[in-house]
């Protein structure tokens, strides 16, 4: 009897294990008993681990798997709404650059018309004459040059070259030569004379961006309004000033000219800008 449980103990798998309790009261026992005993007791406790594993791997598969499809799900929404707000993006900064545009020309004659009252002399005055004749020679060169728009339906005009970007740096030129005069020629004025530049350089190419003009119209454009200016404000100083100051007969030409011409030049503008506004 001794051996026969001994032989079942050695063989008894090392998942059911007998304490020296229960080693003590084996021969108080059956050997089926005891066999059954701690087999069932291992049994159950084997089983129960087994059980709860496989359970913790399912739980953990599912779980794996409903984050899974979460993370799916999250990324295909991502994908789906990057479209959108690049599209979102891209139509805002385009009525952004619409509207700047549009409003173009009224910054420009504002900032035009604060640098006329802002400097109140005669050379001032001298500028807006030429800035009317610049605005003249603009549409003059328009007709000769006849030279079609990017878009030809936006506008019924020639494009070439382009009034705006004319009027722009001839202007902004203009402001230039202003800043430069008040502060002098130091590291405040050529900061803002650089955002001055800059910033005529970006609406004139606010006219490419509305497909209004080509490069080659605003560069031509910005090209004669700079030397037109130049050449406008040298003749000034070298020419015009020394006989507007000994000559009576030079400043009433002077004078009714300036009057004469931005009254003509504000009859275009309600004519014409308005128009287009409309």
């Amino acid at each position: 009897m001794s051996t026969t449980i001994s032989n079942i103990i050695l063989v008894q798998p090392s998942c059911c294990p007998i304490n020296a309790s229960d080693f003590s009261k084996l021969k108080s026992l059956k050997p089926t008993s005891l066999l059954l005993f701690s087999c069932r007791k291992s049994n159950f406790r084997c089983g129960f681990a087994v059980r709860t594993m496989t359970e913790m791997v399912k739980t953990s598969a599912f779980r794996t798997s409903r984050d899974g499809d979460e993370d799916i799900r999250v990324m295909d929404v991502e994908h789906e709404a990057l479209p959108l707000i690049n599209g979102s993006t891209r139509s805002l900064s385009a009525g952004i650059e619409s509207t700047l545009n549009c409003l173009s020309k009224w910054l420009v004659s504002g900032l035009f018309g604060a640098l006329i009252i802002g400097r109140h002399d005669i050379e001032a005055l001298w500028v807006l004459m030429g800035s009317v004749l610049n605005a003249m020679l603009s549409i003059a060169l328009k007709r000769i040059l006849n030279q079609e728009r990017p878009v030809s339906n936006l506008r019924s005009d020639p494009g070439m070259p382009s009034s705006h970007a004319q009027s722009i740096f001839f202007i902004f030129s203009f402001a230039i030569i202003s800043i430069v005069e008040w502060l002098g020629l130091n590291e405040v004025s050529l900061a803002i004379s650089g955002i001055a530049l800059a910033s005529a350089i970006y609406l004139t190419w606010l006219r490419v961006s509305q497909k209004l003009h080509t490069i080659p119209q605003v560069v031509v454009g910005a090209a004669v309004g700079s030397t037109f200016f130049t050449l406008w404000f040298l003749s000034w100083n070298a020419l015009v000033m020394e006989a507007f100051d000994s000559s009576l007969w030079v400043q009433v030409i002077v004078y009714l000219g300036a009057a004469g011409l931005c009254l003509g030049f504000l009859l275009y503008v309600i004519r014409n800008w308005f128009k287009d506004e409309r």
